[in-house]
């Protein structure tokens, strides 16, 4: 047996070895610590009512503070949502999807699909049955900050995506730009004024929202989303500070 080759596979199937758990213990690290790493965007006194009032936050807390217009939209369709649709060729529906692969698989039956982005924390809930049955997305704006208020519903059943709900509606920035209040110091009005005590902050997304009034033309603000685990609700802040909760759709200022 010729021990010298025998001894560099060995070394070399070691040092393969060692990479590969070296990468695993590096991804578990970043999944267990990736969303603590943000409380340093936290004041003292936030902290502080986080443990007292037995906060958690799974979410990462976004960085990034861009400038962006309030926004006019208009329903083509006079306001009302359109009945459901049928898709000539039903897709198969997976538990875990990217927004490439949806788009791939719907855009001959759904043609501006690509303008609208997947929201998995968002429900449709058929009247019939009270049940979530559909997968929801948003349009974009700008081709990135989902719009809230609107939703392209596609329903499902016995694994295939059956047929889709969809509100037409008519983009128009309406107004310059302004910078958006940092993600951190909208948490923190949050969790000084409106969250429950043990409330689990899950998901923190920026985009648009708006109270909805009887008419076709309707605005909305640039907000950031908190949604809380377990049904726990939703809150939407805007740049100014005032916060949304969409279950009493009352405006509370600072």
């Amino acid at each position: 047996m010729d021990w010298s080759r025998a001894k560099n596979v060995l070394i070399c199937t070691f040092l393969l070895l060692n990479v590969v758990l070296g990468r695993q213990l590096w991804n578990d690290a970043q999944e267990t610590a990736g969303p603590n790493l943000d409380f340093t965007s936290l004041d003292e006194n936030t902290q502080r009512l986080m443990e007292e009032k037995s906060i958690q936050v799974l979410a990462p807390i976004p960085g990034d503070t861009p400038q962006l217009p309030k926004l006019s939209y208009t329903y083509v369709h006079s306001g009302k949502k359109d009945d459901r649709v049928q898709l000539v060729k039903p897709v198969d529906s997976k538990l875990v999807f990217t927004h490439d692969s949806l788009v791939e698989a719907l855009q001959p039956q759904i043609r501006d699909i690509d303008n609208y982005q997947y929201d998995p924390l968002d429900v449709q809930e058929e009247p019939a049955s009270g049940q979530a049955d559909a997968f929801v997305l948003h349009p974009l704006v700008q081709g990135k900050w989902p719009l809230f208020n609107v939703k392209l519903a596609l329903f499902y059943s016995n694994q295939k995506i059956t047929g889709y709900r969809k509100i037409q509606v008519d983009l128009q920035p309406s107004d310059e730009a302004k910078k958006m209040l940092p993600a951190s110091k909208a948490l923190a009005r949050l969790i000084d004024s409106y969250l429950p005590r043990d409330a689990i902050v899950k998901d923190i997304r920026l985009g648009y929202y708006g109270q909805t009034f009887n008419s076709d033309s309707q605005v909305a603000a640039p907000v950031w989303r908190f949604m809380l685990d377990n049904g726990q609700g939703v809150y939407y802040v805007q740049m100014n500070g005032d916060v949304i909760s969409p279950k009493t759709e009352q405006t509370e200022g600072s």
